[in-house]
């Protein structure tokens, strides 16, 4: 249905363009009426001739005369006509063949334009799918370098974290440590003042008085106690010292009962 509606289109074009100017159906019209005019002057000089060959009179000689000079006049006029006719048509057939390459190149252009819209829609669509692939790509690279560096400043961060747990784990167990010691510290020195408490340590007056014996060499210090009477003041003070470990020495590696002796600052 398509294909008839473009071939009666294609008539139509044909039968515009090729449609016979104003000029050329002017001069048609007088070729065909000089064409008349002369066959009518023949049609006249025959006659004149049939008279004048009939009578041979100077009239009929005069007539047949004149009917040959209006017809040579009407001759000349035909050829005029026709030569006018000739040119019409030649200058109507190149307005028909510029019609004809007018109407070639926009039909060219028509379908050349429709052409270039296909490709470049076609073109367009190739581009996009180039663009988008590529663009998917760096987009897949950016994203791919993006998680790694995360993963790496997750990682730092999880070491950080479990260098810091480990840390404050190692700090908490000083502390324990600590704790403990001051405990086990709290305990003994509760356990020393529960002795005390039980069993009163001796008096460093009472010592001496328990010795009955010989009484212990004295060192050249304590000497002088063996004299008789007010001792001397330099003794005074080695006496004073004395007593604080009189009678039987201490037993090696026993542990030394009550408070424990501060520590130094």
């Amino acid at each position: 249905m398509a294909r008839v509606v473009k071939k009666s289109t294609r008539a139509k074009k044909a039968t515009g363009s090729t449609a016979a100017s104003p000029v050329v159906s002017k001069a048609q019209k007088a070729v065909d009426a000089a064409s008349k005019s002369l066959d009518a002057q023949l049609d006249r000089v025959a006659k004149a001739k049939a008279r004048a060959q009939k009578s041979n009179t100077a009239v009929a000689k005069t007539s047949l005369t004149n009917a040959n000079s209006k017809a040579k006049e009407l001759r000349a006029k035909l050829a005029m006509a026709k030569m006018d006719l000739a040119k019409a048509k030649a200058m109507d057939a190149v307005r028909l063949a510029e019609a004809a390459a007018k109407e070639k190149v926009t039909s060219l252009a028509d379908s050349l334009s429709a052409k270039a819209d296909k490709d470049l829609a076609a073109a367009l669509k190739a581009f996009e799918a180039r663009w988008v692939k590529t663009r998917e790509k760096n987009h897949a690279k950016k994203i791919k370098a993006a998680e790694k560096k995360a993963e790496a400043k997750v990682k730092a961060a999880a070491k950080k974290a479990a260098a810091k747990a480990k840390e404050l784990e190692k700090k908490a167990a000083a502390k324990l440590k600590a704790e403990a010691k001051k405990v086990k510290k709290a305990v003994a020195k509760k356990s020393s003042t529960a002795k005390k408490a039980g069993r009163p340590k001796k008096a460093a007056a009472a010592k001496p008085a328990k010795r009955v014996g010989r009484p212990k060499k004295a060192t050249s210090a304590a000497k002088p106690a063996k004299r008789v009477g007010r001792p001397k003041k330099a003794t005074a003070a080695a006496t004073k010292k004395a007593p604080a470990r009189r009678g039987r020495p201490p037993k090696a590696g026993a542990a030394r009962r009550g408070r424990p002796p501060k520590k130094a600052a």
